[in-house]
Order: structure tokens, then C-alpha cells, then sequence
């Protein structure tokens, strides 16, 4: 069974993408870049989600144009939940 980690904060690139906005994610477990994240996810090590304002939403992995990235899945905000979080220090 996959470890749940609660993400609190990210660090964004400068790219107006959103599909390429995230760099790394964070939470009281330490900071990990995009890719191994993604990896995590993948192989069932870690289930990554948010919680903002009172609202839970897992962190899922999407393709655009061949590349992966990280969102969290559709909750009742209209908000962006992961590039909403602050930046990790």
C-alpha cells in the first residue's frame, strides 16, 4: 500500500505553462523534483494529495505533447490546488 504524503508547498519554473509550471513539491517529508514524484506515483510508493481550505484533492499525473506532469484530480474548486500552495523554502 502506498505511503500518503500531503503536499504543501511547490517550486514553479518560470514557464507560463501549466503543464510545465512545477519543479518540485514539497511537505513536512522534505522537498522532491517533478520527476521522481511521478515515478513514485507510478511505481505505488507514495500517493501525493492537498488539502486547501478544507478540500482534499490527490495528486495525479497527466500527459501533454508527450510530457508528464503533476495536477491534483477535479474537486469542487475551481482553483488550481497544487500550483495554488506556497513555495517551498
Amino acid at each position: 500500500m502506498a505511503i500518503q504524503r500531503q503536499v504543501k508547498c511547490i517550486n514553479k519554473t518560470d514557464r507560463q505553462s501549466r503543464h510545465e509550471k512545477i519543479r518540485n513539491i514539497g511537505g513536512d517529508w522534505g522537498i522532491v523534483s517533478e520527476s521522481i514524484a511521478i515515478n513514485q506515483i507510478e511505481t505505488g510508493a507514495y500517493n501525493y494529495f492537498t488539502l486547501v481550505n478544507g478540500y482534499k484533492a490527490n495528486v495525479i499525473i497527466r500527459v501533454h505533447e508527450g510530457r508528464k506532469y503533476l495536477k491534483t484530480d477535479a474537486d469542487t474548486t475551481l482553483v488550481d490546488n497544487l500550483l495554488s500552495l506556497k513555495e517551498c523554502n
